[in-house]
């Protein structure tokens, strides 16, 4: 495994401890704020200020539950603000650990929110209530042409909705598109449009800084799910592995990622990422020509993971089979793989 240099050894210890990072300065008029998330290996999500004339923004926002408003709120106390300053949050996508807290931050501050477009347009399918029943069906028929077993399909379909009240739904107040530069004063921050672990990741860059602030898409020591589901494009991992080249490009000297902590080793990261996922499509197609006919859970459950299959928690089951079909997608496009559809879809070589 690449090693990344930890821009800040507390934080990676907190990491490494299972332990809770401090809010801390990282250079003048920035601060990273740890928000803790309930129940997920993860931990918590790093949020960030920037100091502006009149106040702060933040890219992210962190769960909507009261410990992880309180925490912000205590993290912005030590930079010396309130929520109350709080004029822009920038989410870099809409899962509940980036956006979860940002309607309830706008209610209080008048801040602006700010989303790119593509994950803007899953908010009512995903969040509303009249609507959810929909995208679990959708799920549902995709568990099933995936071969997931009659008996935990239900279970599996509905595996995310135990995270929907985390989230206060707030449609954006301002679209960011690939490109576009924020006009925070002091800040020349420009979004990044990084598709694949969601469809509109965005990542934002500070070059005179030499800064890259990550959202998931980098991350210092684990990968982020790049899945097919029924909100995510037809080809994600596509999708993502340009994405990851197209951030490779930048001249920074520090990586500000969502989770675990700040590191300095952009590019030699990103080759290590897309290796990973290299001899990820390698094992999958061996899974598959040594099977000949085989279900997307059935590879899944042949693959190496981070623990034994049967240790694993339904609703990462589920998210691994989705993994694992984004795998499989790219391998079909570049005609290293064929699928036979049905119900359940069989994969066989090329």
């Amino acid at each position: 495994m690449t090693v990344v240099t930890p821009a800040s050894e507390a934080q990676r210890e907190a990491w490494r401890s299972g332990g809770f990072p401090e809010a801390e300065r990282v250079r003048p008029g920035l601060w990273s704020i740890p928000v803790p998330l309930p129940a997920i290996p993860l931990r918590y999500v790093l949020v960030y200020a920037l100091e502006l004339p009149d106040g702060v923004a933040i890219v992210d926002a962190g769960w909507n539950t009261d410990e992880a408003y309180g925490a912000l709120a205590a993290g912005l106390g030590t930079a010396g603000y309130e929520m109350t300053d709080v004029k822009a949050v920038l989410v870099t996508h809409i899962h509940p650990d980036h956006y979860g807290l940002a309607g309830r931050i706008r209610e209080v501050s008048g801040a602006w929110i700010g989303l790119h477009p593509a994950d803007s347009r899953l908010l009512h399918d995903r969040y509303d209530d009249d609507a959810v029943d929909d995208l679990v069906a959708q799920e549902r028929a995709l568990l099933v042409r995936s071969g997931v077993p009659r008996a935990t399909l239900d279970e599996l379909a509905g595996a995310s909705m135990m995270i929907r009240h985390y989230v206060t739904m707030a449609k954006p107040d301002r679209l960011i598109e690939d490109g576009d530069r924020l006009g925070l004063p002091g800040w020349d921050l420009q979004a990044i449009w990084t598709p694949g672990h969601s469809p509109g990741h965005l990542c934002f860059v500070e070059r005179e800084r030499r800064l890259l602030f990550s959202g998931d898409h980098v991350l210092a020591k684990i990968t982020p799910i790049v899945a097919v589901h029924p909100q995510s494009a037809p080809n994600p991992l596509a999708d993502y592995l340009d994405a990851l080249a197209a951030v490779r490009k930048f001249d920074v000297d520090e990586v500000l990622p969502a989770h675990e902590y700040r590191f300095l080793e952009l590019a030699e990261r990103v080759d290590h990422v897309m290796a990973h996922h290299e001899e990820r499509l390698a094992e999958i197609e061996a899974a598959v020509a040594a099977a000949g006919g085989i279900t997307c859970w059935d590879t899944a459950t042949a693959l190496t993971w981070s623990r034994p299959w049967e240790t694993i928690p339904s609703f990462m089951r589920r998210a691994a089979n989705n993994e694992t079909l984004a795998h499989l997608v790219w391998l079909e496009a570049r005609d290293r793989l064929r699928r036979v559809p049905g119900e359940p879809d069989l994969w066989y070589p090329a």
